[in-house]
């Protein structure tokens, strides 16, 4: 085994990483983490605090992707109704390529395990700009909470399967997005 010293915060958080998306949170424990590093498991605690703490390093890296995908989304759109719906596809593949961890950025985290409210804010920066853009300061926050909590809703049904009546889950979610933006757009006008 290879000692402490040689096994970075790096490695030990990419390691929980892979379990998580391989199995789900619970997937995730000290002892799996350490078997993947290659050392004891009360050796990691000279990298984390805690298995919570570690869970939460999970999170912050996967809510910092996040925010670079729906940067460059946003970075190619300069239409702000379109900013939406090119946003929400970028969320949309992300999920569809991280489900596990999608579910994680969107749920309540046990205590030491939330990511830092500087992580949390770059992921939502890009939809609160296009919404701000299209219905000004005062109302960009219901709007980006929308937008949101549309995509969360449809992304969290169609990756568990819970569409049953046929038709293109791609197909619908693209309709929904522009739906959503529509209306958000009809509203500032």
């Amino acid at each position: 085994m290879p000692t402490p010293g040689r096994t970075t915060t790096d490695e030990v958080v990419a390691a929980a990483r892979a379990l998580v998306e391989a199995g789900g949170p619970d997937a995730l424990t000290m002892q799996a983490v350490a078997a993947q590093v290659g050392v004891r498991a009360p050796s990691l605690y000279k990298r984390v605090r805690s298995r919570e703490h570690l869970l939460g390093l999970v999170v912050d890296g996967a809510t910092r992707e996040l925010a670079a995908a729906l940067d460059a989304a946003a970075a190619a759109e300069p239409d702000p109704a379109r900013r939406i719906v090119a946003l929400a596809r970028a969320l949309r593949r992300h999920a569809h390529a991280h489900p596990r961890l999608f579910g994680l950025l969107f749920a309540p985290l046990p205590a030491g395990a939330a990511p830092p409210r500087d992580a949390l804010l770059p992921a939502s920066a890009a939809v609160l700009r296009a919404c701000e853009e299209m219905v000004g300061p005062a109302r960009a926050l219901d709007a980006a909470r929308t937008v949101t909590a549309w995509a969360y809703g449809f992304l969290t049904m169609e990756l568990s399967g819970a569409f049953q009546l046929g038709g293109d889950p791609a197909d619908a979610f693209g309709f929904g997005a522009e739906a959503v933006a529509r209306s958000i757009a009809t509203l500032a006008a």
